[in-house]
């Protein structure tokens, strides 16, 4: 078995009640997305502050650390250990990180919502990036259609207090996981350290997942994805120039305005096994 890090569990409450005022002149109870700030130390050093809903807030700082690029196997950590009475996440490294300083001296600071920073390094290693062949990662149009339902039905805190966004993982038609913060960035990282949290001689791999995510698709988001070795990412919402580019160079299958029956693909057509839809007729008014 791997030797995993030891991590408190300490998800924070994720939604607040405030009295609203509508349009009628009524008050009311809303319920509202909680949002915190928490920032991480690495071996008592300073690192970031990440805004987020904290869910589960370990998970998110270690995937927050494999994003980065910080660390480069989940067994470098000892401990993970939040204390929200100071909003801090305490990580505690087996034997330090090399050259912190020049890993995280460059940054990039993107336009996402909630945790949005990214260091440089990440994207010049994105020649570095290997998935797995188009004949062995697919989706087809029936299991997009089952994930999307899936995804609709969720229980989720966007349904009871929206201004959240959410990140799952399936496996052909099973979700594995589901995530949710304030911003996408957050999500996409809490999946990528409960990927390596699971039990077993590996982690769990991500050449046969696919990813949904109801945020657009920047080209960090693709990147992400991407280095965690997921080829297929579906999306609610729709995609940038920089994210189109950068799927198309890695050879990623990128699924946008993806809701119900409806959604465009706009790369990585190789990977996705087609199930068209009946042409509908155009009314005469169009």
């Amino acid at each position: 078995m791997r030797n995993l890090p030891r991590l408190t569990q300490c998800s924070a409450p994720l939604t607040h009640e405030v009295t609203v005022l509508d349009e009628f002149g009524a008050r009311r109870p809303m319920h509202i997305p909680a949002e915190r700030p928490l920032t991480v130390f690495v071996d008592k050093r300073e690192l970031v502050t990440l805004m987020t809903l904290g869910l589960a807030p370990e998970l998110l700082v270690l995937g927050y650390l494999r994003n980065q690029r910080l660390i480069n196997d989940v067994t470098e950590i000892e401990s993970i250990t939040v204390d929200w009475e100071v909003n801090a996440a305490a990580v505690r490294t087996r034997a330090g990180i090399a050259n912190i300083e020049q890993k995280t001296a460059q940054r990039i600071v993107t336009t996402g919502c909630g945790q949005g920073t990214v260091f440089g390094a990440l994207m010049a290693d994105v020649n570095s990036v290997q998935l797995p062949s188009a004949a062995s990662a697919r989706l087809r149009q029936s299991s997009l259609y089952a994930m999307l339902e899936q995804a609709r039905k969720l229980d989720s805190v966007y349904k009871k207090a929206g201004s959240v966004h959410g990140c799952a993982l399936f496996c052909g038609e099973q979700m594995l996981v589901h995530m949710e913060d304030v911003g996408r960035h957050n999500a996409i990282d809490s999946i990528a350290g409960w990927m390596w949290m699971q039990a077993g001689e590996l982690p769990v791999s991500g050449a046969d997942k696919c990813f949904y995510t109801t945020g657009r698709l920047t080209s960090e988001m693709v990147m992400k994805s991407a280095q965690m070795g997921v080829p297929i990412i579906v999306s609610r919402n729709g995609i940038t120039q920089m994210g189109h580019a950068l799927g198309q160079q890695l050879g990623l299958t990128l699924i946008g305005r993806a809701k119900g029956r409806h959604f465009i693909c706009y790369s990585g057509f190789e990977r996705f096994d087609g199930e068209p839809e009946p042409a509908r007729l155009l009314s005469e008014a169009s």
